[in-house]
């Protein structure tokens, strides 16, 4: 689930071992979920600005990865300051646990850094989660973005602060036109994005890259709340899962056989999740092949028997996942989707122009 993943095999046998498990619950104090969780905007970014770059799970073993996210930033117009702990190793960690949450509590209280971004994601972020200083999150609030196992601290946070966070690039992203205009777009110039895919045909007669597949007609509206759906499926039943009720759920994954993604969209809907959303969004799932040496369902099948049958707006691939062109997507903010279409569109900026 990051740009540099582990294994398909290895990553699971790490997802099978919870954070609680490793830390448990006796001596931790949580906020409640509140079903009317009030969203909390950070500030948009303006050029000079500093952004933090941090590694909240697998380590930078290519530093010149790091130098290159460095130099994209600053050819943004932008300041970085690296994470105390981004080149530690712990097994394939960026340091122990306590160590990455350290480097996120102090970017956070830090008054010079206005966003923080992570390098890249692989596993680790929901081992941190109980040792993050949420109301110190919570009173200095600023951009925090990443994708892939970074879902489990943008979906953490916001469930415990109300804090808008953002599924979008990474350091080691590729910071081509199309991922560099939609993160200005939502992120810069705040403006109430409109996410639409690319039309381009190249040398065909017809579109055939990154086409929109819609699974049920119809507009819905809602806050907009998602991210990777193993990570996702993997917090369910924790504090750390904020309240889906008339939400827009918005799903990626990669390297995963469409069973595996059959059986997380089943924990989805036995876990509630599915019958309380307004709408739903499916990214990419980046090398999701049907399932070898049996009869195998389709995606498109998984979506006829669990999707469609809740008779919502909803439609697939969507710019959202393992990929080059990349949409920046806020969580905790209300937008409107159109299935038809294959568009997101806020109904509000996402961050606030000071």
């Amino acid at each position: 689930m990051s740009l540099t993943n582990p294994k398909p095999n290895t990553r699971r046998n790490f997802l099978s071992t919870t954070f609680l498990a490793a830390f448990g619950t006796s001596n931790l104090k949580f906020h409640s979920l509140d079903s009317n969780l009030t969203t909390i905007k950070p500030a948009a970014l303006k050029k000079g600005d500093t952004i933090g770059l941090v590694c909240p799970a697998y380590s930078a073993f290519i530093k010149e990865e790091v130098t290159v996210a460095v130099e994209s930033l600053q050819a943004m117009g932008f300041k970085v300051l690296i994470g105390k702990h981004v080149f530690d190793r712990y097994g394939n960690l960026a340091g122990k646990d306590q160590d990455r949450a350290e480097d996120i509590n102090e970017m956070f209280a830090n008054k010079q850094v206005n966003a923080i971004m992570a390098m890249h994601g692989g596993w680790g972020c929901a081992r941190i989660l109980p040792l993050l200083n949420y109301d110190l999150i919570k009173n200095n609030p600023k951009i925090l973005i990443g994708y892939s196992d970074i879902t489990a601290l943008l979906v953490g946070i916001y469930a415990q602060t109300g804090l808008a966070t953002f599924h979008g690039p990474v350091g080691s992203s590729t910071w081509n036109s199309f991922t560099v205009d939609n993160f200005k777009n939502t992120l810069i110039d705040g403006n109430a994005t409109k996410m639409v895919n690319p039309t381009k045909k190249n040398d065909t007669l017809v579109q055939t890259d990154d086409r929109i597949y819609t699974i049920y007609s119809g507009k819905a509206s809602g806050k907009l709340i998602g991210g990777n759906l193993t990570v996702l499926s993997h917090i369910l039943g924790s504090k750390f899962v904020p309240d889906f009720k008339n939400a827009i759920l918005f799903i990626e994954d990669i390297q995963e056989d469409t069973y595996r993604v059959d059986r997380m969209i089943t924990q989805l809907k036995l876990a509630g999740i599915l019958n309380n959303i307004s709408g739903f969004v499916f990214g990419k799932c980046t090398d999701c092949p049907p399932s070898k040496n049996y009869g195998s369902l389709t995606l498109e099948d998984i979506f006829e028997d669990h999707i469609k049958p809740l008779k919502i707006p909803a439609f697939s691939g969507s710019m959202i996942g393992h990929i080059k062109d990349k949409f920046t997507v806020p969580i905790g903010i209300e937008a409107t989707i159109d299935a038809d279409e294959g568009s997101i569109k806020l109904k509000e900026p996402a961050v606030i122009i000071k």
